[in-house]
């Protein structure tokens, strides 16, 4: 038999910057993005990406494999910035806009940024970042609310402040010019995507035109079927510089329009408002903002029947929580699980899987659901070998949305053989997967403590103390103790409020721990119940335990 002709090798793939080139040929006077009562069709927003990247070209000598650092609240030329980069074959790297400047100047140095688009109300970040890194060639400004430096009074000011030209008037200098679209393979990097950084120095995660193309292929596929430019509108309450950026990347890609808030501080009723006024059929949060939005009174006064798919993920959402998203939106929320370096594709939980009924017979409670398509998830043992179903492990994956690794710096020189093992990407979250394939999370590895010699995992108990009818949160985290090496502290945020004094908290930690008694193991049970009027979050809405133990630490009661 003749053997088959083989095709040459090849590992060119399409330019993401492409989607908004298909959605503008196909719905050119169609709504790409809006912010308050400002809008941009498909065709304007093309122009000012192409103008913004004939900008960085031609102008600033920007050319394709180039970092260019992003320090921008959501705004519309934040989401250009990144089809700017795209289309050029630059590197997009974000920061988180809350960060320190000493926090950006890293991100600056770690990235090898040749240049940066910053917001003019974020001058610190902008010098810290041409100090620390002297690679540095310039500084964009983009004008915060009520700021313009066109202005010639604000000249000196800017040019003091290290911003070299601003953004809006390089783009209408520029508009109807363009650049090629860049020619990338698979693995050409086009996003930094750093870390929070929970444990040591943030690390860069390597994302890569394909990797992006089959994530955003798989969002479409797992999280929002059947959305179209037709059917579908999305708001955006997270920050766009990180996975509320991936979940946009796939609303571009079908043409959908994008709905800004009108400013970066995040105002409920005004999502509500928004969600009637655009017919929102989509939006990404994380858990603590869905809880706010569905716990405040707008949810009631505004029409939100048009929403099909809200989509939460960076950390599990609590029983009960659950419970009351389901009972002011109906059937439309979706999980996901998976860290930025999966860019969220590891695990999804359908609206189907959500359940009102505590009694329901096909209730999983604590699941983020099952593998995403085209990717396979493995729970390890320390030596690496795969466990049975139903035995905790290490949560491990690999499939085409695994990243392509760390970008190596000084600091995190091992960064990349911690987190593989034999083609597996490491999590370092626990947990187990049952016969059908259904995942549960324990807990990140670092969140688990030994009490009496036995393991305790943090995340099965707040499950659990988050049912109790007079609990609004709860974190669990564990303390030193001179008996059992640790125990567990139970921070708790009461539905009520604050107790008002001593004897009523401690009347508060009995009842709570007295209803948890025949719930949970002793050994599982928190020796110590504390109380606080809210949990404290990261600049992307987690409550993280390392963050509650700093708490601890500063109020003394740790």
């Amino acid at each position: 038999m003749e053997p088959m002709p083989v095709r040459p090798a090849s590992t060119r793939t399409t330019n993401l910057a492409h989607f908004v080139t298909q959605a503008r040929r196909r719905f050119p006077l169609g709504l790409a993005l809006v912010r308050g009562e400002r809008s941009w069709t498909w065709t304007q927003f093309a122009q000012r990406i192409d103008a913004m990247a004939a900008t960085l070209v031609n102008r600033f000598g920007v050319r394709k494999g180039d970092r260019i650092l992003v320090q921008s609240a959501n705004c519309e030329q934040l989401f250009e910035s990144m089809f700017a980069c795209f289309r050029i074959g630059a590197v997009w790297v974000p920061a988180n806009f809350r960060q320190t400047p000493e926090d950006v100047a890293y991100l600056a140095r770690a990235s090898g940024a040749i240049g940066m688009l910053c917001q003019t109300r974020f001058p610190d970040h902008a010098r810290a970042s041409r100090s620390a890194q002297p690679a540095l060639r310039f500084v964009i400004g983009i004008a915060g609310e009520g700021v313009d430096i066109r202005e010639p009074a604000d000249d000196a000011r800017a040019a003091a402040d290290g911003f070299d030209a601003d953004y809006d008037a390089l783009v209408a200098e520029a508009i109807g010019q363009s650049v090629p679209l860049a020619d990338v393979d698979r693995d050409d990097p086009c996003w930094f995507f750093f870390t929070s950084g929970t444990t040591g120095r943030p690390k860069a995660a390597i994302l890569t035109h394909g990797q992006m193309a089959f994530v955003v292929t798989n969002h479409l596929c797992d999280l929002m079927p059947a959305t179209t430019a037709a059917t579908d509108a999305s708001l955006v309450v997270a920050p766009l510089t990180h996975g509320a950026g991936i979940h946009q990347l796939a609303q571009v890609a079908r043409g959908v329009t994008t709905v800004l808030m009108p400013t970066d501080r995040f105002d409920i009723d005004t999502a509500w408002q928004l969600v009637e006024r655009w017919r929102i059929t989509n939006c990404f949060t994380v858990p603590t903002i869905l809880k706010m939005l569905v716990e405040h009174p707008s949810v009631d006064r505004y029409d939100h029947t048009s929403l099909r798919h809200v989509i939460y993920a960076g950390a599990p959402m609590l029983r009960a929580d659950q419970k009351r998203a389901l009972e002011k939106l109906g059937p439309v929320i979706v999980q996901y699980f998976g860290l930025g370096e999966v860019t969220g594709n590891i695990t999804v939980l359908t609206p189907a899987d959500h359940r009102l009924d505590d009694e329901a017979p096909d209730l999983r409670l604590g699941t983020c659901g099952v593998e995403r398509v085209g990717m396979q998830v493995s729970i390890q043992d320390d030596e690496g070998r795969e466990l049975p179903s139903g035995e905790t492990g290490e949560i491990c994956v690999t499939g085409p949305a695994v990243f392509a690794g760390y970008l190596p710096t000084p600091e995190n020189p091992d960064a990349n053989a911690k987190a593989f093992r034999d083609g597996w990407f490491r999590t370092g979250d626990l947990g187990h997967q049952d016969a059908e394939g259904y995942v549960y999370i324990t807990g990140r590895s670092s969140d688990m403590y030994i009490s009496g010699g036995s393991n305790v995992y943090p995340r099965e108990i707040e499950e659990v103390l988050s049912m109790h009818p007079a609990v609004a949160e709860v974190a669990i985290v564990g303390a030193p103790d001179a008996t059992w090496g640790e125990v567990g502290i139970a921070v708790c945020v009461l539905r009520e409020g604050l107790p008002s004094n001593e004897e009523q908290a401690r009347a508060a930690e009995a009842a709570i721990a007295g209803w948890l008694e025949s719930r949970i193991a002793r050994y599982k049970q928190p020796r110590r119940f504390v109380f606080w009027d809210a949990m404290p979050t990261s600049g992307y809405g987690k409550v993280t335990k390392k963050l509650v133990k700093e708490k601890l630490a500063e109020r003394g009661e740790i």
